[in-house]
Order: C-alpha cells, then structure tokens, then sequence
C-alpha cells in the first residue's frame, strides 16, 4: 500500500514550499479587474450553474419574496452569483432592465458589485461577483473555527459604512433590507456590502424581511424606504457585530440606557476589546436606531466616526477572519470537461460530493479478485466498516466517515479506489488537503487510468496553491476520460 509515497509525491511537497503564494482574485481569468455592466443570455447563465443545480445554490429567500441565489462560472472562469427571481417578480422587462443598470453603474471595492443582468421572457435575473468566503452572519452567528476578532468587526462596519457613502453619493442611497446576510467577505477576506439588497425583490414587492422587530419603524408606518431606513438598518448590523446575536433593537437600546454596555457585547470576545471604542460603537449603533429619523447619522457622519477606530490597519483581513487566503482555480483544460471534471475545475466539493455518492462503487468493479475469505469474520467486520463509512459520507458527516474508511483500508485485504476518492474528499473537506492528495494518489496507484484519481489530485494540488500542477493534473484527468470514452465506443 505504500506504492504512492514515491518521489513524485516529495517532489510536489518540495515545489509547493518554493512557490510564491497566490495572489487570489476573483477573476481566474486574469485581470482581477471588474468587468462592464452587460446583458447575459439565460442559456449563458443555465451553462454556468450547472442547469441551475441545487447544489449550486448558495441562499434562498423567504416565500415572501421568492428568489435564489446560485453560484456560477463562466467560460472565461470567472466566478458569479446569480440571483433568479420569480417570474411574478418583475412582469415588466423595461422596468427591471432600468433598475439592473441603475445599480450596475456603480464599482467600488466596497461593493460585490454587479456585472450584468438578464431579461429573456419570463425569466429575470442579476449577475454579481462571487465571494468565495461566505457572509458575516456565518462567520458571526455560524462561526466554527473562531470568532471574529474585535478587530475585524471594527473594520467590517468601516467599510459598509463606506460602501453605504459611495452609494448615497451616486445617488441610490436606498438599500432593501440591510443584515448580516447582506456583507459577504471576498477573496482576500475583505467585506464587501451585496450589490442585490441596491434593488428590490420584485416590482411591487416588499423591501423587508417579515421579522418585524428588526424593520424601521417608518416603514412599518408607511411602507416606503428612505435613506434613514438604511441608517436604522446599519444600526442593526453594528449591534451583530457588538452582540454576536440578533438583538431586537428596543431590547438592545433598553441595555444602552441602562448602561449595560457590558452585557450587551459578546461575550466570545473573552473581553478582548477596548472599552472605550466599544462604548463609541454602542453610541452610533443608539443614534442610527433613532425613532425620528432627523437625529440619525448621514452615512458621511458613519464613516467619520468609524475611520477613527481602525486598529491593525497592517493585518490583512484573511488572517484576522481565521481562513486561508483563496487561491485561484486550476487553469482552463484544453478540451471539455465531463460534469466530474467540471466540479473539480470549480473547486465544487458540494458537487463531487454528489457525484461520488451517486456513483457509489461502479469503478472499483475488477479491482478486487476475492476468495472465500470473504465470508470469514474479519472480511464481513471490513465491508461493515466501509458500509457505515458510506453512511456517514453520504450523511456528511466527513469526520466519522475517516475513521470507518480508515478502518477499512488500514486492514489490507480490499483494496477500493473509490474509498480512497471518498476519503481524500473528506480529508479536503476538514481542510487537510495533504491528506486528500495522498489518498487520491493511492487511488491512482489501485486504478491507474482512473480519471477520478487524477481529479481529486486536481483539487488537492489546487488547494495546496499548486495551481500550475493543479491544472496539468485536471488535463490528464480529461485525457483519460476522452480516451475511456474512445475505448467504450468501439468496444
């Protein structure tokens, strides 16, 4: 079993450690730059989410106001999210174009900005830049590697507060249901302010969540947003990020006069913050939730008050945040990729996922020549320890599946290439891609013109910061493919 600790494998350890590190981006195309606002085609887009599959979809709406998010990838590799409405939403295609280009002229480094639309028939849908590393309420209320430093949240509000100004200077200050979902974090673990809560969900449509405790109180009166309402709603966003909670804001400002300051900050900051910022912080926060709308701050007041604050100005985002520096994506293969290479090209460990359980063990067929040991004891012990090892990956539960994998291969009486690519996609999805790339190199040794071996190399190298390797490796993934292709047509 040791045929894959080769000097291939040293080689590629040793020539990770010389390279210099990615400089990320969100065009893997190249120039990291934003692209010009522009029309897609809805076949253009149905290509780029996989034909809008489920597990391309990175949020979903209440059935107040029905829309989907999916991420997507284009041709050119650059990653997109795509946000489809229902088709009652905008029945008018003028209006929604207007609205799309209205808010597509704005580009800032504060802003996930928007690079294009679609109007075809019934459908209408946006196309933003990707953030690859999820929102502040994950990171907030979700977080399960560390919480965000006081740092960090400091910046955060800083740069909302300034994608906030941008837009109000641009004339649309209007901004529909300001959260936590609504900042995403970037490449580099910047937080950017989405560009899709500039318009409203549909036409007609309401501009808030239906959490009416978190809703300006004008709108509740008269239904109408107005710049104070993005104020307020900021305010709720400064109180996340003191809280680490959702805080109705009248219980929030009840502790503010009551000066207990301390009771409403998170306690997950182990009281690593200083008091007399955080008391700043807490200030604005009860000037922005106002009830008249005349005593909350301008957006200009908001990035004042915030800019003073800034602290580790030198520490980059990424490292503040607690995550790794996103690399890009292998380099384009030469010729098409099969639904497997395409997931691996796009770093989709959602979508290898799937493709790994529904194939269950297909290509392991002729990998195994068994004897009558198979039915003694210890040979049912080993199929029952990859049986529960394919319940919990099917289950995700990735951790538990290492362990009855483990069991399994460490035995030595089976040899499965598929339980190799199962474990080395378990091991990338507990952010140990060293041990992905050993598994998936043990699988080419069982099975070596098995494309799937070769593909989740892809990966691992990719997020190894390999991406040269990254990249050759997916070519000779789609080689072999091409060619077991060739070979089953004329067989």
């Amino acid at each position: 079993m040791g045929c894959c600790q080769s000097s291939f494998f040293a080689y590629k350890f040793h020539h990770r450690h010389q390279q210099t590190p990615s400089s990320g981006g969100f065009d893997a195309a190249g120039s990291g730059e934003v692209p010009s606002f522009s029309e897609f085609t809805f076949s253009d887009l149905k290509a780029s989410t996989n034909n809008f599959s489920s597990d391309n979809i990175v949020s979903e709406s209440s059935d107040k106001a029905p829309n989907i998010v999916y991420k997507g990838c284009l041709q050119n590799q650059r990653w997109i999210a795509v946000k489809k409405f229902s088709k009652t939403a905008w029945p008018e295609p003028k209006q929604f174009a207007e609205e799309a280009w209205g808010v597509g002229k704005l580009r800032h480094k504060r802003l996930a900005n928007l690079i294009g639309y679609c109007c075809d028939g019934d459908e209408r849908l946006l196309v933003a830049e990707y953030m690859p590393n999820d929102s502040l309420a994950k990171h907030l209320f979700h977080w399960e590697n560390q919480t965000i430093e006081w740092a960090m949240r400091l910046r955060v509000a800083y740069y909302i507060a300034e994608a906030l100004n941008y837009c109000s200077s641009e004339g649309r200050p209007l901004y529909h249901d300001m959260n936590a979902y609504r900042v995403l974090f970037d490449e580099n673990g910047d937080p950017r302010l989405s560009c899709f809560g500039l318009m409203k969900n549909s036409r007609d449509g309401k501009s808030y969540s239906t959490n009416l405790a978190y809703t300006p109180p004008e709108y509740l009166k008269n239904g109408r947003v107005t710049p104070e309402s993005v104020i307020y709603s900021f305010g709720t966003v400064l109180l996340d990020l003191l809280s680490g909670k959702h805080i109705p804001p009248n219980h929030a400002l009840d502790m503010i006069r009551g000066k207990n300051i301390l009771l409403l900050m998170d306690s997950h900051l182990l009281r690593n913050f200083s008091t007399e910022e955080a008391t700043i912080v807490v200030d604005l926060a009860s000037q922005c939730l106002q009830y008249e709308l005349k005593e909350r701050p301008s957006t200009k007041d908001l990035v004042a008050t915030l800019a003073s604050l800034q602290i580790k100005t030198d520490v980059p985002s990424f490292a503040m945040l607690g995550i790794s520096k996103q690399e890009d994506s292998p380099s384009p293969p030469q010729r098409p990729l099969s639904a497997m290479g395409e997931a691996c090209s796009r770093l989709d460990l959602t979508a290898i996922h799937h493709i790994l359980v529904t194939t269950h063990y297909r290509d392991d067929e002729g990998t195994n020549e068994l004897s009558f040991q198979e039915w003694t004891q210890q040979m049912r012990d080993l199929l029952d320890a990859r049986k529960r090892g394919d319940y919990a990956f099917r289950d995700k539960d990735f951790k538990t599946a290492i362990d009855c994998y483990s069991q399994f291969i460490d035995v030595g009486t089976m040899i499965s290439p598929t339980v190799f690519a199962r474990r080395s996609l378990c091991y990338l999805l507990c952010d140990q891609p060293d041990g992905a790339l050993r598994d998936a190199m043990q699988a080419q040794c069982v099975y070596p013109e098995w494309p799937t071996a070769f593909y989740m190399q892809s990966v691992a190298l990719a997020k190894l910061n390999m991406q040269q390797d990254a990249g050759d490796m997916l070519n000779e993934a789609s080689e072999l493919e091409e060619k077991k292709q060739r070979n089953s047509r004329t067989s």
